[in-house]
Order: structure tokens, then sequence, then C-alpha cells
């Protein structure tokens, strides 16, 4: 499957139990940034590709931007700034 997300919006793969996601896509919602979230327990696969995305570890959040290119962990300003790029 392919998840990267269209132009402007991204692609945040994550758990319901993650404090880091929640605390991002409270953020997100607040500085009007849109994303697509992907429980990495629910979708097979995922957690195989969060894996890759960081040497081998399971880490959420795992942003996906419109370009290919992966962040862990990002701040909202991170992500706004990389999406304006």
């Amino acid at each position: 499957m392919d998840f990267t997300p269209e132009s402007g919006t991204i692609t945040m793969f994550s758990t319901t139990w993650c404090g880091y996601c929640n605390r991002l896509k409270k953020q997100l919602d607040a500085q009007g940034i849109g994303y697509t979230e992907i429980n990495i327990e629910e979708v097979e696969g995922t957690a195989d590709l969060v894996e890759q995305l960081n040497g081998g570890n399971r880490t959420v959040p795992t942003v996906l931007f419109p370009d290919g290119t992966a962040a862990t962990n990002p701040s909202a300003a991170e992500v706004k700034s990389r999406l304006a790029a």
C-alpha cells in the first residue's frame, strides 16, 4: 500500500496509547494541519513499514510527508515547516 499523503497533508503512523501521538494530533488540529492517522496495531504491514523508516525501531509517531520523506516524533513546527518547503 502507498501511504504517501496528498500535498499539504501528512500521514501519521501512531497507536492509541502513544502520548506523543496524542500531543502531536492536538497540535496539528490547533494549527489546521491536515493528516491521515494510521494505527500500526490495526493496519496490517504498517508496523513493519514504521520499522523500515526508523532503522528497525517501531517508534511512533512516525510522519510521512508528500515528498516521501519521514520524520520520527516531529514537532508541529517541524511538520508545518516541511510542508511549506
